[in-house]
């Protein structure tokens, strides 16, 4: 069953590549959505797919690449909107 991520991400997220290895899990799972920095340091996630797709995310997430430091992560569980066919980094 599809469903929809929404996740921020906090800690030392910024200036570690979490935006491209973030989309390079992403294509893994084969989820479509976005990722971007956040004036707050933190990193936002949106993707959707497969539940369990979006399960290993949030996994994935919660520790990040080797050189981030996440303190902790707030995600939503919403219904999917079906507004992207790809997913990409948002500058």
């Amino acid at each position: 069953m599809k469903a929809r991520l929404e996740a921020h991400v906090h800690g030392r997220v910024q200036g570690v590549f979490f935006r491209q290895n973030t989309l390079a899990q992403a294509g893994r799972l084969r989820l479509v959505g976005t990722v971007r920095n956040e004036p707050d340091g933190g990193v936002f996630v949106v993707a959707e797919g497969e539940r369990p797709a979006l399960e290993a995310l949030l996994e994935w997430l919660s520790r990040g690449p080797e050189r981030a430091s996440v303190e902790r992560v707030d995600a939503a569980w919403l219904a999917p909107t079906e507004s992207h066919t790809s997913f990409r980094i948002v500058r």
